[in-house]
């Protein structure tokens, strides 16, 4: 690992901090950002914290073109004794690369960008809410700079991390949302980019979604793009059922994001010996299960709302009733088992979470 020196220019004035009461996902960014700048040949130079700030980027950027970007998205927790904590963020930076060369975009040095990150963090340290349910979210991404209206990758760059202080994903807690099982629109796949945290998958899924909520529904559950038969994602995250005693979650197939969360429940999963597979589920065995009284659990997850219990899917007109419209034994479970190792309640077998300790602040230049 080549270690890159990173300048430091603080902000002459602090923005107003919400009240943790008041926090809502997204809205609200901390005082500084991490920038890192890439030019072909070169590689990534001038590594820098810097305040907050509109950037400043060609309106003939790829990026607003061509859509080359990518980005992750993990959270930072104030754990016992104050300690600051990241769940997993080697797998964030490691699926970035992923996500990177998909795009024809340049890796990052994982290690040197975990690093940043923390010391990131160290100085935004005062913006990490202590509320329960509460957090930091850490919104890593690349973006093509270079200004030429050719369809070919880009040989500028920029590396950006943000912060944001956000509230609980659920207001009144961990409870069952309603499902729209989407017949029409496709979010990715095989061979597309659904495999990448990228831009396009999500806007893709705009359309679906909008429609999901004017039907009062919370999500979208995707099927697959060949057959439209086969169960993809819910919304932006992986998703679970229980079926007679078993879990089963969608293989990864090439359309399918490899979720972190996903990752870390099927590794609970497995640890606490419950049956459980990865393969091909259809919405048909999903609604056949419902109707022998077999489909006991339903759930979607992701950094954001960790385990999203579903109580209802609609298919085609079909309400399938997940347990009684209520959070399931195991939901429940996994959902505070994961947080809690994520918050330095209980403990870490897995050995999960890193500590950003106090090595890692840097000066003011």
């Amino acid at each position: 690992m080549t270690n890159y020196p990173i300048q430091v220019r603080l902000s002459e004035t602090k923005k107003q901090k919400p009240l943790s009461d008041q926090l809502e996902f997204g809205r609200v960014f901390t005082d500084h950002m991490f920038v890192a700048d890439y030019f072909e040949g070169e590689g990534w130079v001038d590594h820098r914290i810097v305040p907050y700030e509109p950037l400043q980027i060609d309106p003939a950027a790829t990026i607003f073109h061509y859509g080359q970007t990518v980005f992750e998205g993990l959270k930072a927790y104030i754990g016992k004794d104050g300690k600051v904590l990241l769940f997993r963020p080697e797998e964030n930076m490691l699926r970035m690369n992923k996500s990177s060369e998909r795009l024809c975009m340049p890796q990052i040095d994982e290690e040197n960008a975990l690093e940043a990150l923390k010391q990131l963090i160290t100085v935004d340290k005062e913006w990490i809410p202590t509320t329960e349910g509460t957090s930091l979210y850490i919104r890593p991404f690349m973006v093509a700079t270079e200004p030429y209206l050719g369809v070919s990758p880009a040989k500028k760059y920029k590396f950006i991390i943000i912060l944001s202080p956000v509230g609980s994903y659920y207001k009144e807690g961990i409870h069952p949302v309603k499902i729209l099982v989407e017949n029409e629109y496709v979010r990715a796949v095989a061979g597309g980019t659904g495999t990448a945290k990228t831009a396009g998958n999500y806007a893709a899924g705009l359309r679906a979604q909008e429609i999901a909520d004017r039907k009062g529904y919370s999500q979208v559950l995707w099927l697959d793009g060949v057959e439209r038969k086969y169960i993809e994602e819910v919304g932006s995250m992986n998703v679970f059922f229980k079926i007679n005693g078993e879990v089963v979650t969608p293989m990864l197939n090439g359309s399918i994001l490899e979720g972190i969360t996903r990752k870390s429940i099927l590794e609970l999963i497995r640890y606490w010996d419950i049956p459980v597979s990865e393969r091909r589920i259809s919405i048909e065995e999903v609604y056949e299960a419902h109707r022998s009284g077999t489909l006991e659990e339903a759930f979607g997850t992701g950094t954001a709302a960790v385990v999203s219990p579903i109580g209802e899917l609609n298919w085609r007109d079909e309400k399938i009733i997940v347990n009684n419209g209520e959070t399931g034994e195991l939901s429940k479970k996994l959902y505070d088992v994961l947080t809690g190792i994520q918050t330095g309640e209980l403990e870490d077998p897995f050995g999960w979470v890193t500590e950003v300790t106090e090595t890692a602040v840097v000066k003011s230049v």
